[in-house]
């Protein structure tokens, strides 16, 4: 389908990309009209990436199982915020600048075809994720119908019993939902569940406090206790912890571009990362703490999942809040984290055939899969393996998307070429830039083997980093500078 000039304030793109529910170009630059999202839109992305229940599980575990006082995962933890906070500040700045998504950004570096491999990856990423928060999503709308209800759910198919599976089927839907009625609902969304869940685990942490009669203090101070650690063992903790959040924002620091485009301007996008991502860290982490020491002391086991939390106080009143909230959290990040850039990606592969509508339900298909056997198949095949190895090839792209934006054009670019499929600047002859596609090719090579090959394995902390960084200096040796704009 042709567009029309929906760009005010940027170039008029030549071909024409598919339009979103609301007649916005899904992949064209957004216009000044639609960069409506200020620092607060921006801190509720990462409140929302933060605050679900996959990522309050992972936070949780990471202060018991890596063997650390608590300091130093906390100390871990504000340093992977930071560190995450001047990747995306990098990463977004040229969609802010332009309005540009992720998939129309990498066509600068490797090509107008090549940038399709990098989305296809990044999509599949987000494919993954975006069908198992799906499934954790429906873990908190089982946690509403059991409180209301006092249902069990009987026997278990395939891992879920019939209360499970209903809410999956429900949760499925409802984002599909969502996602017909466009991004103002989505952001919408985020900025009513963000502070919400904060009051919500607040008054987890208050119940736990009353119940535990006044010994939470106490457990989490053993939790925060490390008598046995060395320096070494704290160091290498240290490092492991960082490891693993920088993995889990890694995704996101890529395609950071597909949100940055709706900023208001660069300070909006800047404040609202130095408040979304430091400050999220801190306060989510010491709630999640507080809340798995109250558990120890009432329940006697440190519990990770703050919905078996709340099915265990009894409270149907707390039950019912907790259920609403963790579900809109866990939803709203999908959303937006996992739900856009897969349809940036999917969409970017026949822009003129490929409507915002369908790649959304191609996603939606795939999340059904994949959610759905969560439990029964994918959790018990070695997954991480997978999610780490999908991180790894990922990482290369990010190294050379900067410093081809930063060093070789000078923070520069022309968007029309963005656009011609045909020529231009970012066509390389033939669609691929040879040497941004050798450096990925050699770099994600090291970086994945950092993940399944036992020589590398000291280096496996490391491998997002190890790989963005070689993939850029690669990259910086094979290809010279192209200035597009003097």
């Amino acid at each position: 389908m042709t567009t029309t000039d929906q760009n005010p304030g940027h170039a008029h793109v030549p071909h024409g990309d598919t339009l979103d529910p609301e007649g916005h170009n899904t992949l064209n630059p957004v216009g000044e009209a639609e960069k409506t999202w200020g620092w607060f839109a921006i801190f509720n992305i990462w409140a929302n990436d933060v605050q679900s229940l996959f990522g309050y599980s992972l936070v949780a575990s990471l202060f018991i199982s890596f063997g650390v006082s608590g300091w130093t995962a906390f100390a871990a933890l504000i340093a992977a915020g930071l560190f995450t906070m001047w990747m995306v500040n990098l990463s977004g700045a040229p969609g802010e600048k332009y309005g540009i998504p992720y998939p129309v950004l990498a066509r600068a570096s490797l090509g107008t075809q090549g940038a399709k491999l990098p989305a296809v990856l990044r999509a599949t990423v987000a494919v993954f994720w975006y069908g198992v928060q799906v499934y954790f999503a429906s873990t908190a709308l089982a946690l509403l119908i059991r409180s209301l209800t006092g249902a069990t759910g009987g026997t278990e198919v395939l891992g879920l019993t019939g209360i499970d599976w209903l809410s999956f089927l429900l949760v499925w839907v409802f984002h599909i939902v969502i996602f017909w009625r466009g991004m103002n609902w989505v952001e919408t969304f985020l900025n009513i569940a963000g502070p919400f869940v904060y009051v919500v685990m607040i008054g987890l942490v208050i119940v736990l406090w009353q119940r535990s009669d006044g010994q939470l203090l106490s457990a989490t101070a053993t939790i925060f206790a490390n008598p046995e650690g060395t320096f070494s063992t704290e160091f290498k903790g240290f490092v492991a912890i960082v490891g693993t959040m920088v993995a889990y924002f890694a995704a996101v620091m890529i395609n950071f571009s597909d949100f940055s485009r709706y900023a208001k301007d660069k300070p909006a996008m800047v404040r609202g990362n130095l408040a979304g991502l430091p400050f999220n860290m801190i306060l989510f982490s010491a709630l999640a703490l507080l809340t798995t020491g109250g558990a120890a002391v009432v329940f006697g086991e440190e519990i990770i999942n703050p919905t078996e939390i709340v099915e265990r106080t009894d409270s149907v009143l707390l039950g019912v809040i907790a259920a609403v909230t963790f579900f809109a959290a866990t939803v709203g990040i999908n959303l937006v984290a996992n739900f856009i850039p897969a349809v940036n990606g999917i969409a970017n592969l026949a822009p003129s055939r490929i409507s915002f509508r369908a790649a959304g339900l191609i996603t939606s298909v795939f999340a059904l899969v994949i959610g759905g056997f969560w439990t029964s198949f994918i959790s018990q095949v070695g997954i991480g393996g997978f999610v780490n190895t999908l991180g790894a090839t990922l990482a290369p792209i990010f190294g050379i998307m900067i410093v081809d934006y930063y060093w070789h054009r000078g923070q520069e670019l022309e968007v029309d070429d963005l656009y011609d499929m045909a020529g231009g600047a970012y066509h390389y002859g033939n669609g691929w830039n040879g040497a941004a596609v050798k450096a990925f090719g050699i770099a994600a090579i090291f970086s994945v083997a950092t993940v399944w090959v036992p020589w590398f394995a000291f280096l496996s902390g490391y491998n997002w980093v190890i790989g963005a960084a070689l993939g850029g200096l690669l990259y910086a040796l094979m290809a010279p500078a192209r200035r597009t704009v003097d």
